[in-house]
């Protein structure tokens, strides 16, 4: 019986540590009205945009004003390996991967039912059959441990009520080594036309991804609005 009952008290201990040190990772207060009410390392998390912003990711100005097609080419795709389109939204992205992966397998991830239902139609029109959708939470990614070789991230992830947990499930889901791509439009740049919430910096995102255990390669700076910053989990 007491040797239950030390068990009992240990695991409560731990669940009071756990709980106390995610309410210390993210701060609530106010600020930037297009954002929530809630920060993390210092930054202001942003609304989510949802499946009502459809017209705006499918917008005929995109390829233009983000350079899509250089986007791809940063990425050094390989045909057969297996990516994963994190906030995947329309499936603007996943689309293109589709084509360039071959027998390879694109996941389109997303958080919202909504989106995963347009996505489901999209592909049933396309016929793209190496693109699967998944349905996400807002702290886990929902893929298998160590199951994909490319992650790509693009214009989302300061989105993220959980960023922190959505890092160490992105992590986990990596295979040792796999690469992270994100894509966030400039926060160093007035010139950039978008929402100073829907922006980050370089330094902003490395720190985040370095405090979920991602190492930082580098950032390919040939993206007219937007940081391409490569991180990869560690083969150890």
């Amino acid at each position: 019986m007491k040797k239950s009952l030390h068990f009992a008290l240990l695991f409560f201990a731990l669940l009071q540590t756990a709980t106390l040190a995610a309410q210390e990772r993210y701060t609530v207060k106010p600020g930037d009205p297009n954002g929530i009410r809630k920060w993390y390392m210092g930054r202001q998390i942003a609304h989510v945009m949802g499946h009502y912003g459809i017209d705006w990711l499918e917008r005929q100005e995109r390829e233009m004003e983000e350079n899509t097609s250089q986007l791809l080419k940063n990425l050094a795709v390989q045909p057969g390996i297996v990516i994963a389109d994190i906030g995947a939204g329309s499936g603007y992205h996943s689309t293109l991967l589709s084509k360039m992966v071959g027998n390879g397998r694109v996941y389109a991830v997303d958080v919202e039912p909504e989106m995963i239902a347009y996505l489901n139609a999209r592909i049933k029109l396309e016929g793209n059959k190496n693109i699967i959708p998944v349905l996400s939470t807002e702290k886990k990614v929902s893929l298998p441990a160590n199951s994909i070789d490319m992650m790509l991230l693009v214009d989302v992830y300061h989105e993220f009520s959980f960023p922190y947990e959505m890092a160490l499930s992105m992590l986990e889901a990596l295979k040792p080594g796999g690469k992270l791509v994100l894509v966030e439009f400039r926060a160093e740049d007035t010139n950039v036309p978008i929402k100073t919430i829907h922006k980050m910096g370089e330094q902003q995102a490395v720190k985040e991804f370095k405090a979920a255990g991602f190492s930082f390669e580098k950032n390919i700076s040939n993206l007219p609005w937007q940081h391409c910053l490569i991180f990869r989990k560690p083969k150890k």
